[in-house]
C-alpha cells in the first residue's frame, strides 16, 4: 500500500557540514555506503475523505479499520464495503459478528497500547473507528500524532466521552449545557461526602465506562458501599474514580442522532439530525427504542441545539469529526439536559435499519468518507432486543419464520459465538402507520424466538402458522360484470361476496385464531402515538441549529456550518 505523502529526496551533506559542492572541480567523492531504502514516512497525513474509493484487496484500496466487531460494528463494516473499502475487522474474541463478514479479522486486548499500535503499523489503515469503549485511548492519540491514520472522529473525541469526567467538564465548565448536578469521588469516603452534599435519590457511574456499565441509582445511604463495590468492579475499564449525577425526575429520554457530514453545497462541515429516538433501558442495558419519538416543538429545538454543540466541540474546527454522534438527552416539559454523547452508531438507532432511507451505520461510513448523507425518516417503526437466555456456545434460535409472519418485521440474529443470559443475540424491527403498533409488533416477534442449544444442521417440513396468512400475489383479474342485485336468481342461486384476493380456505375450514400477543413494555414507559410530524423549527440566532425535518421528506436538515 503507498503512504498517503511522500517526502522528495533531498540533497546529501556530510555529517561535518560540508557539502561536497564546495569541494574543488578535480575532488573525488569518497563513495557513501549503500543503506537499504526505508518505506517512506508518514507525517500527519491531511484530515479528510479520500479522492478516490479505491479496489479493496488491491494496491489501490481504501482501508479502513474497525476497532470492535460486534453487531454495531458488523453493520458498518457491511456498510463500507458496500461502498468498495476494504475493512480490517479487529474485536477481542474470534469470530465476532464483525469478524464473518470483513475481508480482514484480528484478535487483540485492545486495551492494550502496544498491541492497537502494532496492528495499525502492520495494515497501514487510512481510517480507524472506534466501535466500542474499551480501548487503549492513548494509543489512538499516537496514531493521531504520528500520522499512522485518521482517527474517526478525532482521537480527543473518542479520549473525552470514554471518560465521563472529561465529558462532563467539557459539556458543562466550556460549552454551557443544561447538564444535572454531579461531583466526582475517588475513594468510599469521598463518595459518602459526594452523596451527602448531591442529595437522594442521585446515580453513581464509574468515570471509565459507559452503556449503563457499573452504574447505580442510590436512595438511601445503605446503597452508597454497594454503589461503590459496583463501580470500582463493574466498568469497562477498571478504576477508583465515579462520578455522581443528581436525579433528573424527567418525562423521557432519547437519542438524537447527529451526523457531521460534508455539506455538498460548500465543502464545510454541518449538522444533520434524525428524528428523536425514544427507548427504554433496563439496568443501562436498551431492551427497546422506538422512532420518532414525540416532542413539543421548543423541547426538539433545544435538543438539536445541544447536540449540534457538542458534536461540533469533538471535531478539529475543520474536515476532522465526520460521523455519526449518539446524543443521549433527558426531556422534562421543554427543558432538555444533555447527558451522554457517544461518537459512533448508537444501540438504541439499530431502530433505523428499518425506519430510515439511510441507517445510522451507512450515513457513519458516508460521512467518513466524505459523501452526502441524507436524515429522511422513511416510516414510524420499533426495535426490539432478543436475548441469549442460555449460557453455552453456538446457541440456535426457532420459531424465526414465526415471528416474521408479523407483519412489517425483520430480525438481526447477530452470529456471536458465545451465549449468555443477559447477551444481546439478536434484534428485531418492526414498521407501522404509528410508533405504538411498531412498538407493539417488533416486542411480539421478539418475544416468539426462542434461543436453543446448538444441534446439527437438519432440514425442517414447513407447517401453516396459525393465524397468518399472506396474500397470494395473482395478475389482475379481467373485468367482471356488474355485481346482481342479492336474492333469489337463477340456477346459480343468490349472488355471493366478490371473491377474497388472498387463498381461500377449504369448505367447512374456520378462521384461525389471532397469533398470541407478546409482553408489552413494562408499565410508566412511554407508549405515545407518533402523532403528528414535528414541524420544522426557524433557524435560531447565533448559529443555533434548525430541528430535524419533518418524516417522510427527501431534503436532509443542515444544521450549520462551521
Amino acid at each position: 500500500m503507498t503512504s498517503d505523502s511522500h517526502s522528495a529526496p533531498e540533497a546529501s551533506v556530510p555529517p561535518d557540514g560540508d557539502p561536497q559542492a564546495s569541494a574543488g572541480p578535480d575532488a573525488v567523492a569518497a563513495p557513501a555506503p549503500v543503506e537499504p531504502a526505508a518505506p517512506p514516512a508518514r507525517t500527519a497525513p491531511p484530515v479528510g475523505p479520500p479522492a478516490v474509493l479505491g479496489t479493496p484487496l488491491s494496491p489501490t484500496a481504501t482501508k479502513v479499520m474497525v476497532l470492535g466487531a460486534g453487531e454495531l460494528g458488523k453493520e458498518v463494516i457491511i456498510a463500507f464495503q458496500r461502498l468498495g473499502v476494504e475493512v480490517i475487522a479487529v474485536d477481542r474474541y474470534a469470530d465476532a459478528p464483525g469478524h464473518q463478514v470483513a475481508h480482514h479479522a484480528e484478535v487483540i486486548d485492545m486495551t492494550d497500547a502496544d498491541a492497537v499500535l502494532g496492528l495499525i503499523e502492520r495494515h497501514q489503515p487510512h481510517y480507524v473507528v472506534p466501535e466500542i469503549e474499551a480501548i487503549a485511548t492513548q494509543a489512538l492519540v499516537q496514531v493521531e500524532e504520528r500520522g499512522l491514520a485518521e482517527v474517526i472522529p478525532t482521537a480527543r473525541a473518542v479520549v473525552a466521552t470514554m471518560n465521563r469526567e472529561g465529558i462532563r467538564r467539557l459539556a458543562d465548565e466550556e460549552l454551557g449545557l443544561p447538564t444535572s448536578p454531579y461531583l466526582f469521588a475517588s475513594s468510599l469516603e469521598e463518595l459518602e461526602a459526594a452523596v451527602q452534599e448531591i442529595g437522594f435519590p442521585c446515580v453513581v457511574k464509574p468515570v471509565m465506562s459507559s452503556s449503563g456499565k457499573g452504574q447505580t441509582v442510590l436512595r438511601a445511604p445503605a446503597d452508597i458501599g454497594v454503589a461503590w463495590d459496583t463501580a470500582t468492579t463493574g466498568a469497562r475499564v477498571q478504576g477508583e474514580r465515579v462520578i455522581v449525577e443528581g436525579f433528573i425526575e424527567f418525562d423521557y429520554e432519547i437519542t438524537l442522532l447527529t451526523v457531521r457530514a460534508v455539506d455538498p453545497a460548500t465543502g464545510r462541515l454541518a449538522s444533520y439530525f434524525c428524528a428523536p429516538i425514544g427507548h427504554q433501558q433496563v439496568s443501562g442495558d436498551y431492551v427497546e427504542s422506538w422512532q420518532p419519538h414525540e416532542m413539543s416543538t421548543d423541547a426538539l429545538g433545544a435538543a438539536t441545539s445541544i447536540a449540534a454543540r457538542i458534536a461540533t466541540a469533538l471535531g478539529d474546527g475543520r474536515l476532522g469529526g465526520r460521523g455519526i454522534f449518539g446524543v443521549e438527552l433527558f426531556v422534562k416539559g421543554d427543558d432538555v439536559y444533555f447527558s451522554e454523547v457517544s461518537p459512533r452508531p448508537h444501540d438504541t438507532g439499530l431502530v433505523t435499519l428499518a425506519t430510515q432511507r439511510l441507517s445510522e451505520f451507512e450515513m457513519h461510513a458516508r460521512a467518513i468518507l466524505g459523501l452526502p448523507v441524507d436524515v429522511t425518516l422513511a416510516s414510524p417503526g420499533a426495535s426490539a432486543v432478543i436475548y441469549g437466555q442460555l449460557d453455552e456456545p453456538a446457541i440456535g434460535f426457532t420459531d424465526v419464520a414465526r415471528a416474521l409472519a408479523v407483519p412489517e418485521t425483520d430480525i438481526r440474529l447477530f452470529g456471536k459465538p458465545q451465549s449468555f443470559h443477559r447477551r444481546r443475540m439478536g434484534v428485531v424491527t418492526a414498521t407501522a402507520d404509528d410508533v405504538d403498533t411498531a412498538r407493539r409488533r417488533a416486542v411480539q416477534a421478539a418475544s416468539m424466538v426462542t434461543p436453543v442449544p446448538g444441534r446439527p444442521f437438519e432440514r425442517a417440513v414447513p407447517a401453516p402458522i396459525v393465524g397468518q396468512s399472506t396474500p397470494a400475489v395473482r395478475p389482475p383479474a379481467p373485468p367482471q360484470p356488474p355485481a346482481r342485485p342479492a336474492g333469489p336468481s337463477g340456477p346459480g342461486g343468490p349472488a355471493g361476496p366478490p371473491p377474497r384476493n388472498g387463498p381461500v380456505p377449504p369448505p367447512g375450514a374456520r378462521p384461525g385464531p389471532l397469533p398470541p400477543r407478546g409482553p408489552m413494555p413494562p408499565r410508566g414507559v412511554p407508549g405515545r402515538p407518533a402523532g403528528p410530524p414535528p414541524r420544522q423549527v426557524p433557524p435560531p440566532a447565533a448559529g443555533r441549529p434548525a430541528s430535524p425535518p419533518p418524516p417522510r421528506q427527501s431534503n436532509p436538515s443542515r444544521a450549520t456550518v462551521d
